[in-house]
């Protein structure tokens, strides 16, 4: 077996990408989300590896782990990536329990020996400086405590630049089509090394 050929044999596997809108292809085109654009990426390198997008739009962090039992049971990944939260926050849900949510996801993760990604979201300053400030560090809190890689903001480069509204659907919510590269860049050298 050449050196290249038992590279790849060791990188067999799932990746399972657990998350909401962000991650579901909103409002855009199939395939061309962020998660379709890894899944090419990893393709080229690791071409024994599948990449599963479990994500539905509308999805809370309490939603998410509510299935989540079943998608490890199904797909029995080897790298999870949670992209959760946001919704937590739009419907004024308790940051406690979100982490608490995301915490017992990448446990019930680690327990069945997946790597896992914690993908963080920001919300708008609208929010509050204290509750702002607290959401985004929920999510580096529960990839402490849990020892889970992290990617602190997905939508950096996209929701953080001064003409943010060119990279949004219309709802400005969601990004759009142009946003997606920038999304998948974001994510992409974290988790080629987790590979």
């Amino acid at each position: 077996m050449s050196v290249a050929s038992a590279s790849q044999a060791q990188a067999a596997g799932t990746v399972l990408v657990v998350g909401d809108s962000l991650s579901a292809e909103y409002g855009l085109q199939r395939g061309s989300g962020w998660v379709n654009l890894i899944a090419d990426k990893i393709k080229r390198d690791h071409p024994a590896i599948t990449v599963v997008n479990a994500s539905i739009s509308g999805d809370t962090t309490s939603g998410g782990r509510a299935r989540f039992a079943p998608l490890l049971s199904q797909h029995k990944p080897k790298w999870v990536l949670l992209e959760l939260g946001a919704n937590d926050a739009l419907r004024g849900l308790s940051l406690k329990s979100m982490r608490a949510n995301l915490t017992a996801m990448v446990r019930a993760a680690q327990q069945v020996n997946a790597k896992v990604l914690v993908i963080g979201v920001q919300v708008p300053p609208n929010y509050g400086a204290k509750y702002t400030q607290e959401f985004a560090q929920s999510f580096e809190q529960v990839a402490s405590e849990t020892g889970a890689t992290l990617v602190p903001f997905l939508l950096r480069g996209v929701a953080d630049v001064p003409d943010a509204m060119r990279w949004f659907q219309d709802d400005r919510i969601h990004p759009n089509e142009d946003a997606q590269p920038i999304l998948a860049d974001n994510v992409w050298p974290v988790l080629r090394k987790m590979l």
